[in-house]
């Protein structure tokens, strides 16, 4: 199920009420609500939760790849298919929260995201090198260019690293962990089109079952991980 975040921008927040609760950001604001224009959008993804006690705990310990803010934490909002909750001092509550009037950074580019076991989504991330690296599992981005304009971006190091298997490859091998597709203008990397994102999205929509030996075989030796 598709998952936001949105956290406050410190810049945009003059009164500092970042990580303040949502009654004393009220009383302190003499408002009834949230002030929309002081967020920005920091995740945008498929989860295999909405739960929002366990988004709470992946995304206060752990990085989503995809998460391009920091740990969450109090007067951050969660938006699901159930609506959008403020991450309170203690637990959630249920707000009105107004999207279209956040913000997000101009670099973003529209993928086509791929993990193992999974099915493809779309989604974004931002067309510099350390936002590609964090998408694909931090290392080297390895792409691998196409025929018709698009680039397949995956970590040149997954199988070192014992990456689960994810997709197998039109000529011959295997990809490990996660990789996105992306287009190509000659000099940098795009946005995909609507085109493009439907052509990838059928092509790799059928997640595999890519065993750890196959995938280590592919590169000629066993890692063990020591």
């Amino acid at each position: 199920m598709r998952v936001k975040i949105y956290q406050m921008n410190t810049d945009r927040d003059r009164h500092l009420i970042k990580f303040l609760g949502l009654e004393s950001m009220k009383k302190f604001m003499g408002v009834n609500s949230v002030d929309y224009s002081l967020y920005d959008e920091v995740f945008n993804a498929e989860l295999d939760t909405d739960n929002l006690e366990e988004i709470y705990t992946r995304f206060n310990t752990e990085k989503h790849p995809l998460h391009r803010g920091h740990a969450l934490s109090v007067s951050d909002v969660v938006v699901t298919d159930k609506g959008a909750f403020f991450c309170d001092s203690v637990g959630f509550k249920q707000i009105e929260f107004d999207e279209s009037q956040t913000q997000k950074p101009e670099n973003l580019m529209r993928v086509l995201y791929v993990e193992p076991s999974k099915a493809p989504y779309e989604a974004e991330i931002g067309n510099d090198l350390r936002s590609m690296q964090r998408a694909v599992g931090n290392g080297l981005i390895e792409p691998i260019f196409m025929d018709d304009g698009c680039v397949l971006v995956g970590n040149e190091e997954s199988k070192l690293r014992g990456m689960q298997g994810n997709r197998h490859l039109d000529g011959g091998g295997i990809i490990a962990g996660p990789f996105f597709i992306c287009g190509d203008t000659g000099e940098d990397f795009r946005s995909l089109t609507d085109e493009e994102v439907n052509k990838y999205m059928e092509k790799y929509a059928e997640p595999e079952n890519i065993s750890d030996d196959e995938t280590q075989s592919d590169v000629g030796f066993i890692f063990y991980g020591f």
